[in-house]
């Protein structure tokens, strides 16, 4: 899932006309896991379980919950690429069963890509807003208050439904706030990167990326992090 290279370039002007830059996010293919693409008109792809439609609504179901989105703001669905495992060679009864190895624990860094692709986001996308947010860092705090790696505000948090000192509901919680807001502004990730660290409200008031010095930095900054993450 790359963003658009082109209007990439044109969100370092920070101007409030940058709405023209609709950034689509279209996820990679998942092994393994049998789904459904939803395809925005602003042509942003986000990876589904399955849909339900009830007369203006389309419910979106996935792994991390679902979503209500206007049925005005989707032009389609494509069907998800499945990939066939190789079959492993079976292991005759006389083999020797190694013991067996309990897994690692998932370190900041990898709990945040599989927190993403939970939620059908590009992993380097997200990655991207942690580092720039907190470095990875669990024990991370704002002057502001804001907590773990991925700088939940308490409010925010609970709203969420989140202990945001557990380092797992942190990066959960977050990421499906990056998936809600980029639902809510149809793919805009100006729009929905200037909500993560502003606000809605201040996004709503403006119409697009507030005045704010802070907020075009940390937009910036986001970006060509991803940029240099391998996105378009």
């Amino acid at each position: 899932m790359r963003l658009h290279g082109r209007c990439l370039a044109r969100v370092i002007s920070y101007e409030m006309k940058c709405a023209f830059c609709l950034l689509a996010l279209a996820v990679a293919v998942f092994p393994a896991f049998g789904g459904e693409y939803v395809v925005f008109s602003s042509g942003l792809k986000l990876r589904a379980d399955r849909h339900e439609q009830s007369g203006d609504v389309i419910r979106l179901f996935y792994s991390g919950g679902v979503t209500e989105v206007p049925s005005t703001l989707v032009s389609g669905f494509e069907e998800e690429e499945v990939v066939t495992p190789v079959p492993v060679a079976a292991v005759t009864q006389s083999a020797v069963q190694p013991e067996p190895v309990a897994p690692a624990a998932l370190g900041p860094k990898e709990m945040v890509r599989a927190a993403a692709r939970r939620s059908g986001l590009p992993p380097e996308f997200v990655e991207s807003v942690a580092q720039i947010e907190s470095g990875f860092r669990p024990d991370a705090i704002s002057p502001k208050g804001a907590l773990g790696v991925m700088q939940l505000m308490p409010g925010t948090a609970k709203t969420l439904g989140a202990d945001p000192h557990d380092t797992a509901q942190n990066i959960d919680a977050g990421t499906q706030l990056l998936r809600e807001l980029l639902l809510k502004y149809d793919g805009d990730v100006v729009k929905a990167l200037a909500a993560y660290n502003a606000g809605e409200g201040a996004v709503d008031k403006y119409q697009g990326m507030p005045p704010y010095n802070e907020t075009r930095w940390y937009v910036k900054k986001v970006i060509d992090a991803y940029q240099k993450a391998g996105g378009q």
